[in-house]
């Protein structure tokens, strides 16, 4: 059973990069059977999806974020990572993780597995 868990700091300074960890166990981030996501709740906006990266580690990011956003993989440690530059206090959000379900070629996942969430703060 795929599980993840989200790691990093909880306060970032503004202008600084956010700088996010998914540990996964249960399966190996080299997959046909999922695609692997970073999504983002707050209060004022709600579930924003922010970006994933595929097996073939291909990358596609929300155009809200595009610029500011990278996600990258470590096969050598089975992790995901999200960096997000330039943050402000917009930015404060609770960020998931997830494990996108992948079936028939099709890199739209059908469902999630979700990690517990970590609280992010940007303040000075």
């Amino acid at each position: 059973q795929v599980q993840l868990q989200e790691s990093g700091p909880g306060l970032v300074k503004p202008s600084q990069t956010l700088s996010l960890t998914c540990t996964v166990s249960g399966s190996s981030v080299i997959t046909n059977h999922y695609n692997w996501h970073w999504i983002r709740q707050s209060p004022g906006k709600g579930l924003e999806w922010m970006g994933v990266i595929n097996i073939d580690g291909s990358t596609y990011y929300n155009p809200s974020v595009k610029s500011r956003c990278s996600v990258a993989r470590d096969t050598s440690k089975n992790q995901f990572s999200l960096q997000l530059s330039s943050v402000t206090p917009e930015d404060t959000a609770v960020y998931y993780c997830a494990a996108g379900v992948v079936t028939g070629g099709s890199s739209c996942p059908q469902t999630f597995y979700w990690g517990q969430g970590t609280q992010v703060t940007v303040s000075s």
